[in-house]
């Protein structure tokens, strides 16, 4: 369960920008909208659920955990 959560989590906006399809750029102007379920760790860093973040582009219900 553990592990499951720890690879869920993706850090830094690059790296987030992989995950949905968008440059770095796009993906700092997402977060700092507020467009995105993201947290913002110190001034410049942000993590998120890689779940929660596809969810949030395709506008999918997040399904129950078993």
């Amino acid at each position: 369960m553990l592990a499951e959560l720890i690879s869920d989590v993706v850090w830094g906006a690059e790296e987030m920008g992989r995950v949905i399809g968008r440059t770095t750029r796009q993906t700092y102007h997402l977060l700092e909208a507020g467009l995105l379920p993201a947290k913002k760790v110190g001034p410049k860093l942000w993590c998120a659920s890689r779940k929660r973040l596809l969810q949030a582009l395709t506008g999918e219900e997040p399904v129950a955990s078993r």
